[in-house]
Formats: C-alpha cells, sequence, structure tokens
C-alpha cells in the first residue's frame, strides 16, 4: 500500500495538471504531499515501476556503491577470495542483497566468495541493540557467517584466513554512536594486520555532511565511538574509511571505495524519495528516525524512554510520571525555545519491550518539520536541560535504581559520556548552564575536525 500511496504523490508532484487542482484536490484523493520527513508507513520511495524518473534530478540518478561495482568496477575484485560484512541494507536499488549479487558474479568477475561477517542485529538483521550475535552457517550460500559482535569485535586472523580482501556494504545513519562504522575500523585495522585489501561500497548519509556534538575525548572511547569524530560526523561511510587510513590506523591498509555517482550531500532529504529504506537496526524504521537519532538517542542516558518498543523509536521521549499536564507542558517549554525545524506534540505510548514495558508513558514526540534546519544534537542537548528543569525524577540511568552501574562522581564514566563523547556535557547539565553555551563550547573542535576530513571528502 505504501507503494501506491507514494507513486501517487510522485505523479501528482512531477504533472503540473494534476498540481494546478490545487491542495483541495490533493486532500480529496486522501493524499498528503510529501515532506522531506515522510511518515511511518510511507518511507519516500521512488516512482513506481516502469514511471521514469524526472529529468536531471540528481537524488533520482543516483547510483550505489554495490551497483558501481557491479556496472563497472568488478575487476578490483579479480583473482579474490572475498569476504563481505554487511546486513539488510546492503542492497542495490531494487533491493537486491550484496552477497546474492557477487555469488551471482563470481564466473564474470573471477572472484569466489569465501566468508561473510556480520555486525551488530547480524546479517538478516533480526537481534536487538546489544544482544549477542552468534557464528552459524548462511542457509542460502552456504558461507559460514562470522559474528563480530559476540565474543569479538574485531575480526581475528582465523576469521580472515581464507579472504584476500574484505567488502564493506552497510547503511550508516551519520551517528558516531551508532556502532556499523566501529565494525569497519575494528574489520580495516585487522586487515591491516594480516595484510588483506579493504573496499568499501558507498552509500549515501541519510543527514548529509554537516557535522555536531562534541568530537570524542579519547579518554572514553569505547564501541559506540572509537575514535576522535564528532557526534554527528557528516561523511559517508567511504570518506571515514578513508579518514581513519589517514588519521588513525598504524598498520598499513590497502582501503578502496567505490564511489557513488551522482550523489551531492546538500540532497540528504531527497535520496529516500528514490531508494527504499531499509531498515539498517530494528529501532531504525525511518528516516526521520535517523534525522533525530544523533540527539535524541542521548535520551538512553535519563530514566526516560527514547522510543525503544513503540513505533516511534527515537522521536519519542517519554516517562510514567509524565500525564497529560506534563506532557503538555513539556511540549510547550521545548517549543518556547526557539529550535529550529522542529515542534514538539504531547504524546502517550505504551512500549512492548525495554524501559516502562507494557507503561502507560507520556511525553513528547519530536516532528522534523526542515531537516536542513534542524539541529538534532542541540535539540537533544535542550531536551535533556527541560527533563531535568522541569522534573525532579530526571536523574542519569546509572543513579536509577532498577538500572545498571555506578555513576556518583564527576571523573566516574556515565553512559551520557560515552554517548556525547565528553563528560563536560554531563557536568554543564548538572550545573545547570544554558543548552545553547553548552553548544557553542564545541564549535571550535568541529571547526578542526572538518579542516582534517577536508582531505578525505569525495562528494
Amino acid at each position: 500500500m505504501a507503494d501506491s500511496t507514494t507513486g501517487r504523490v510522485w505523479l501528482l508532484r512531477a504533472s503540473l495538471s494534476v498540481l494546478a487542482l490545487g491542495l483541495a484536490g490533493i486532500i480529496a484523493l486522501g493524499v498528503a504531499p510529501l515532506s522531506a520527513s515522510p511518515p511511518d508507513d510511507t518511507p519516500g520511495h521512488g516512482p513506481p515501476d516502469g514511471v521514469p524518473g524526472p529529468p536531471g534530478d540528481a537524488p533520482g540518478d543516483l547510483e550505489l556503491g554495490i551497483e558501481v561495482l557491479l556496472d563497472e568496477e568488478l575487476d578490483r575484485l579479480e583473482g579474490q577470495d572475498v569476504g563481505i560484512i554487511t546486513n539488510p541494507t546492503g542492497v542495490t536499488r531494487d533491493l537486491d542483497h550484496i552477497v546474492d549479487e557477487l555469488v551471482a558474479a563470481e564466473d564474470e568477475g573471477d572472484f569466489e566468495v569465501t566468508a561473510l561477517y556480520a555486525p551488530e542485529h547480524g546479517i538478516r538483521g533480526g537481534a536487538e541493540a546489544g544482544d549477542h550475535v552468534d557464528s552459524y552457517i548462511d542457509e542460502r550460500t552456504g558461507l559460514e557467517v562470522h559474528s563480530l559482535y559476540g565474543d569479538t569485535q574485531r575480526p581475528t586472523e582465523e576469521m580472515l584466513e581464507d579472504v584476500d580482501t574484505l567488502v564493506f556494504d552497510i547503511q550508516d545513519v551519520g551517528t558516531r554512536f551508532y556502532t556499523y562504522i566501529w565494525t569497519m575500523y575494528y574489520a580495516m585495522d585487522a586487515a591491516g594486520e594480516y595484510g588483506k585489501d579493504f573496499l568499501v561500497l558507498d552509500r549515501p548519509n541519510p543527514l548529509g555532511d554537516e557535522t555536531a556534538g562534541p568530537v570524542l575525548d579519547p579518554d572514553l572511547s569505547s564501541f559506540v565511538g572509537l575514535r576522535e569524530i564528532p557526534l554527528q560526523h557528516g561523511m559517508t561511510v567511504g570518506e571515514l574509511a578513508q579518514l581513519f587510513d589517514g588519521e588513525f590506523i598504524d598498520y598499513d591498509v590497502d582501503v578502496g571505495v567505490v564511489e557513488m555517482n551522482g550523489y551531492d550531500p546538500d540532497n540528504f532529504d531527497e535520496y529516500w524519495d528514490h531508494l527504499e529504506w531499509v531498515l539498517p537496526s530494528p529501532n531504525m524504521p525511518t528516516q526521520d528516525t535517523a534525522f533525530v537519532y544523533p540527539g535524541m538517542g542521548l535520551m538512553e542516558s535519563v530514566n526516560y524512554s527514547e522510543g525503544r518498543g513503540t513505533t516511534k523509536p527515537f522521536e519519542f521521549t517519554g516517562a510514567p510520571w509524565l500525564e497529560d499536564v506534563e506532557a503538555t507542558e513539556l511540549a510547550d517549554e521545548l517549543d518556547s525555545r526557539d529550535l529550529q525545524g522542529v515542534t514538539f506534540r504531547p504524546q502517550f505510548l505504551t512500549p512492548s519491550f525495554s524501559w516502562y514495558e507494557d507503561e502507560m508513558v507520556g511525553g513528547v514526540q519530536v516532528h522534523v518539520t526542515d531537516p536542513h534546519a534542524f539541529e538534532s544534537v542541540r535539540t537533544g542537548i535542550h531536551m535533556l536541560d527541560a527533563l531535568f528543569d522541569l522534573h525532579d525524577e530526571t536523574v542519569w540511568r546509572e543513579q536509577d535504581p532498577d538500572f545498571w552501574g555506578t555513576c556518583d562522581g564527576p571523573d566516574d564514566t556515565c553512559w551520557i559520556d560515552q554517548l556525547s563523547g565528553d563528560r563536560e556535557v554531563r557536568w554543564q547539565l548538572d550545573d545547570g548552564v544554558d543548552p545553547d553555551e553548552i553548544v557553542d563550547g564545541w564549535q571550535d573542535d568541529l571547526v578542526e575536525f572538518e579542516d582534517t576530513a577536508e582531505a578525505y571528502r569525495r562528494y
């Protein structure tokens, strides 16, 4: 049903005669105008089969790295035993999976796929956040799938013994604490140690090339942030791979990138009008989720639901002690803060798992009205400040008796520290520092990072 709805939307936008009917005609057809942030059940599909995209439309002309490899650069794998690091997002625009495509191309390209590697959530994407992923045999191909989110997050020498080249094809969402880029980092590091080549098939960054948030303090290095990049890093995975190689990895790694054709980061909000959004993980159901994730992912650090277990993960924040008056007050407070490209609405949801499972939770839903104006990390800092300001029940998760760990002193490491990448964020929020002052404090580091990143940008 989503395909036919979006098809009608595309035709309405493409036809001047239909547009002339005006908004009333659109409403009469029961179709909402297509926005930059499509609703959950309409994840920005392109025009129907057989209907060409509008001429000269750069997002419609996009060719993904996997497609460029198959169509133009298959000789990069010639004579190689190939391992593939991927998940459900490793697909062409026609939703053909990289594993099936490369196995089918073995004879043409004179190579052999010999192993698969599963990141967090697994090759097929069925594991929840933090769940151990086991190694197993892929039933479709008979290939062994080595887990990179189980006993080890870095490939061992034994895992790589039958591989000459590692191919990485996973859709990232542009946020430092999304773990797939660190799977790539560890795999690159291992490839360098054990003398393997590394090839990245590039994909769009759903957030474009804008950076935001603190640059990671290396003392806080973890699998939600291994190296010194911003919270919103503003790079494609191919660009990140080159930056990792040039700035951080000590081994001599032969890193290649199959670039996309027709990619412009300024069009970041339009690409999923032409691409299917394949869930990169169970709690990243739409591009809207990716828009809010850098800032709203910080809600994991307090004793509130961040929307896991609901239909609006990371677009919703709430707690059982927020009833109608409190939820409305929170929405009004956030709307009063002049945050650009976003509005807030009281919402009530019952999580089916995670925090406050089976309890009615009141809070707010984040509605992104203009992705180009919206500042996710700034919004997240304001949200945390408002929760602490309005509700005495608000504590860092480690201080909640139902949660794990301790975070008693300023020099301890709390979850907010690892997510934000800078203990000063917690210290300043605890001291009541204005959120905009907190945001302004990391701008010099962002400028320095952007100067470094410029040498590795490809688009």
